[in-house]
């Protein structure tokens, strides 16, 4: 038996109820295949959706029960470029089977039970509120617990339109996106949302010979795009879906269910690793998390995922089943970040919140080795630099100033400097860092560690670090570069040069000259962090700098600097030894 359309003939064979129990006239109820987008079954009466089975997997019809399915008949679709249409037959030849479509707005299967020669519905549907074609509205989730209590949830990134509709236990009016900010190259990202029936495919595209990371670009590139799946589940993972504009009609299918990715903003993405996240151990308050998932999130510490190698060991990008990037610090055994360090810095950020320092969403302890998982490069425009150098300046304050927990954090560079989805900054590393009592502004340490904050800036503005740098015509260093170029009137020299146009030169220019007062060579002479918070957000007059302290050639020797006993070897600090 056929159920479909023909796009060869045109024939399209629909089911359709009489007019009533006792007219066996047309009736304005009927159940077909909607060829629009992807074909699918639909039950429609006066041209209004009632209910949409699951589309075709490949494998099976959410259609009937696994075992009746199985045991009495089975289904089919074929989708090509001659027809789409649902194919059934019967295993049994002695079996006989019925579909009817009622005027009052269901479709059941019948069979005929011969020793009490009488037909016996084998199923009806729709069967709950849920099976209702759109019960929870654009953009909602329909799901019943074990005692057939229906729920309406939103999607991922979506929030009630009208919540006090929702408190009355009216969710037709759908869900809306929760943020304003577009989701559209913005940091986005997909959420997957397991085991559901997918939303109506008639406003979404069908491509056979994608894969599902093929599909996950296009979407991405696309910013109609809101949400993505995989069509066949027989044919290697290939071929997609892809939904434009709301999704209407998802439900959950508990095992039988199909993966959802629903396009979400980076603020939303950010919130959904903890979910993931749920039931882990935890450890000092913070998830623990499974050697194996960090393998599968890094391709097994792939090289071509190593972001980079650390004092403390090499860090590795990767992807959470959720699609979140990660940024995992792999510490290694011979690095002098040791348990000390490592339980300072899971119990410090666990423990603090601000925007601007890094969220650690997990830690690993497989054996002998320690992990670290943070939120997780390319050329950033000024506005997006000036951003992370305000992030960071006030996050430092917080933590000096406005923290329940006075903290110190000793190890502040570039490199410990994250970037979230959205290009927000976030200060991590705390495994140097020192807490200080409320009434302390001074302690003594025992190692020497840290960048002054003006070199900092100074690196965000030029792409470089200052101990790589090098000006060949003067062997000079980054500090020095930018102290001649600021003499010179040429602050705005110090620009990437791989940064797009235009920028606002006079803001760099100011960023130098801020850069340059944090690095003279007089402590006192040098801005709190809270003076240069506000010298980054207002446009008062600025004071000369003078000469900063560390100006150095090629060969590390210190230049234009009066004379000292002794220099440190990290470029940082210099001590001057006298004797007592």
């Amino acid at each position: 038996m056929k159920l479909g359309l023909n796009r060869t003939s045109g024939l399209n064979r629909i089911l359709t109820s009489w007019k009533s129990q006792d007219d066996p006239g047309t009736g304005t109820t009927y159940y077909m295949i909607n060829p629009s987008g992807f074909p699918h079954l639909t039950l429609y009466k006066n041209q209004v959706p009632l209910w949409q089975p699951s589309p075709w997997n490949g494998v099976r019809l959410n259609v009937l029960p696994t075992v009746g399915q199985s045991s009495l008949f089975n289904f089919s679709i074929i989708i090509d470029a001659d027809e789409a249409v649902l194919f059934s037959n019967v295993f049994n030849s002695s079996t006989y089977v019925r579909g009817v479509v009622q005027e009052s707005g269901i479709v059941q299967m019948l069979t005929w039970v011969e020793n009490k020669s009488e037909w016996v519905t084998f199923f009806t549907k729709p069967e709950d509120q849920c099976d209702s074609y759109g019960h929870c509205g654009a953009n909602g989730n329909c799901h019943s617990d074990s005692m057939d209590q229906i729920e309406c949830n939103c999607l991922p990134g979506f929030a009630p339109k009208s919540p006090n509709d929702w408190r009355m236990r009216d969710s037709s009016g759908g869900c809306i996106r929760k943020n304003q900010e577009s989701v559209c190259r913005n940091g986005e990202g997909f959420v997957k949302v397991a085991d559901v029936k997918v939303p109506d495919t008639s406003v979404a595209s069908f491509d056979e010979n994608k894969t599902l990371r093929e599909c996950e670009g296009e979407c991405t590139r696309n910013c109609s795009c809101t949400a993505y799946a995989d069509a066949d589940f027989t044919r290697g993972g290939r071929g997609c879906l892809m939904w434009y504009g709301d999704l209407m009609d998802t439900r959950e299918i508990r095992g039988g269910g199909r993966d959802l990715y629903v396009r979400v903003d980076a603020l939303v993405l950010g919130s959904e690793v903890g979910k993931e996240l749920d039931g882990t151990t935890k450890y000092q308050e913070l998830p623990l998390l499974d050697i194996t998932t960090i393998k599968a999130a890094t391709d097994d510490f792939a090289l071509t995922n190593k972001l980079g190698q650390g004092g403390f060991g090499p860090v590795y990008k990767g992807r959470l089943a959720c699609g979140r990037e990660v940024a995992v610090k792999r510490l290694s055994q011979s690095s002098g970040q040791g348990c000390q360090e490592f339980k300072n810095e899971v119990m410090l950020i666990a423990k603090l919140q601000h925007r601007n320092l890094v969220r650690l969403l997990g830690c690993c302890i497989n054996q002998d080795e320690r992990m670290l998982i943070y939120d997780k490069k390319t050329t950033l425009d000024w506005n997006q630099r000036f951003k992370i150098i305000l992030g960071i300046a006030r996050g430092v304050l917080y933590l000096h100033h406005d923290s329940r927990l006075k903290i110190i954090h000793r190890d502040l560079k570039a490199s410990n400097v994250l970037l979230d989805a959205a290009m927000n900054p976030k200060i991590s590393d705390f495994g140097m860092a020192k807490m200080f009592r409320e009434d302390q502004i001074q302690a003594n340490t025992n190692r020497v560690v840290g960048t002054y904050f003006g070199v900092i800036l100074l690196e965000i503005v030029s792409g470089k670090r200052n101990t790589d740098f090098n000006d060949d015509s003067a062997s000079l260093n980054l500090i020095a570069h930018a102290w001649n170029l600021w003499k010179e009137g040429k602050s705005s020299d110090m620009v990437d040069s791989l940064m797009a146009q235009p920028y606002n030169a006079h803001q760099v220019s100011r960023s130098v000259q801020i850069g340059l007062l944090c690095v003279q060579e007089r402590t006192a002479d040098r801005p709190t962090m809270m003076d240069f918070v506000i010298m980054l957000g207002n446009e008062a007059a600025l004071a000369s700098p003078n000469k900063p302290a560390f100006i150095l050639n090629g060969s590390s020797n210190i230049i234009d600097l009066p004379p000292i006993a002794g220099a440190s070897a990290n470029e940082v600090t210099i001590t001057e030894l006298d004797g007592r």
